[in-house]
């Protein structure tokens, strides 16, 4: 691999990041929670695994977003020909960014609300 096929690689996912950014809600409000948690990770002391896992989770939900944005357009390419499969990939593919979001949520909570609940007492 060239140096110069290298950087086209990486100018093309630069690409789809922002065309992702720019065009789906749900992936900026992702990113928007994706900031505040790394935000909170750099407040309190967390231990190597703990933050290896928040990044871990932030990329796996992030990826998830992505995948199901590509889908949803191929989805949409195949309508006319397919269109009773077509909701439900969008369906499915929803379900597994929810379904990591909430996993995401759960260790977030078991990571940070040690923190928080001593932030109190």
């Amino acid at each position: 691999m060239s140096l110069k096929s290298l950087i086209r690689s990486f100018l093309a996912a630069w690409s789809g990041l922002k065309h992702t950014f720019k065009n789906e809600q749900n992936f900026r409000l992702q990113i928007l929670a994706a900031i505040l948690v790394l935000f909170i990770s750099f407040i309190f002391p967390l231990k190597n695994w703990e933050f290896i896992l928040v990044i871990l989770l932030l990329t796996l939900v992030l990826t998830m977003e992505l995948l199901n944005t590509a889908l949803e357009y191929f989805a949409d390419l195949l309508k006319p020909r397919l269109h009773h499969y077509v909701l439900a990939i969008k369906d499915i593919m929803a379900a597994a960014v929810l379904l990591s979001s909430l996993g995401a949520l759960i260790i977030g909570l078991i990571i940070f609300l040690p923190h928080f609940i001593g932030l109190i007492k």
